[in-house]
């Protein structure tokens, strides 16, 4: 990503002003909703960030995502941290085990915002993505994510295999999905310190990483459809992972 990006999409700009991600300017389509309008101007004039109406047309011909409904941000980049270690160390004291969605090799970007979406939904600890032969944290990321994307952290590494040997020695279980699995995720305990490892939208898991998951889980389905789309494989075992902390908590 360029150092400074468009933030596109309403959830998405408003989210980045509240997170107080530094934002240069906010571009606004002239007759916008008057409610909308006015939420933007005070939230940035709270925050000292110039707010210019021009034209739709002049935010048509800005736009990398094609829809960016009468509003678009400039700002700085989304931070991506070195790897899960370091999130961890910035989440010191956190009351849950902590929980790392690994996504191997995610290319399509509204997969990748609706991931991060629902990991914000359940309180995932943080995303691990790789910098190469994947997408990263684009404009049509932070719009598909709602805006999630200025809450979940996000490291981006050279070697997710490295990245996973890592999380193994500090006491994470790692649980790979695949449709193969002769268990399902209601058979696995998935309360402890967890690393999630979703493959890729044509290509699954690689072999590589398969082989580093102590578990392999597969997600039951009575449909003709051999596979699901990586974000809702993603999002049901999340929310499974979600369910069983839960009863958990409740039921010590």
């Amino acid at each position: 990503m360029d150092n400074e990006t468009t933030i596109e999409g309403r959830n998405a700009v408003m989210e980045a002003l509240r997170a107080g991600r530094p934002l240069a300017k906010i571009m606004l389509a002239k007759g916008i909703e008057p409610a909308f309008s006015a939420a933007v101007k005070r939230h940035a004039r709270s925050r000292g960030i110039p707010v210019v109406e021009v034209g739709r047309s002049k935010l048509d011909a800005m736009s990398a995502v094609g829809n960016h409904q009468g509003v678009i941000a400039l700002g700085a980049e989304v931070h991506c941290y070195s790897g899960a270690g370091e999130i961890l160390d910035k989440m010191q004291g956190q009351k849950d085990p902590p929980l790392f969605v690994i996504l191997d090799g995610i290319k399509d970007p509204h997969n990748l915002g609706a991931i991060i979406r629902t990991c914000d939904a359940v309180g995932a600890t943080g995303v691990v993505i790789p910098k190469r032969r994947a997408c990263g944290l684009t404009s049509a990321v932070a719009k598909a994510s709602a805006g999630a994307v200025e809450y979940v952290p996000c490291a981006r590494v050279s070697n997710l295999a490295q990245e996973v040997d890592r999380l193994k020695k500090e006491g994470f279980w790692i649980v790979g999905t695949s449709a193969e699995a002769e268990k399902t995720m209601y058979e696995i305990d998935l309360t402890g310190p967890l690393g999630i490892v979703i493959g890729s939208e044509g290509e699954g898991i690689s072999n590589l990483l398969m082989k580093k998951c102590d578990f392999l889980v597969r997600i039951p389905s009575k449909g003709r459809v051999s596979s699901l789309n990586a974000s809702v494989a993603a999002a049901v075992i999340l929310y499974e992972v979600f369910r069983q902390r839960q009863h958990a908590c409740r039921f010590p």
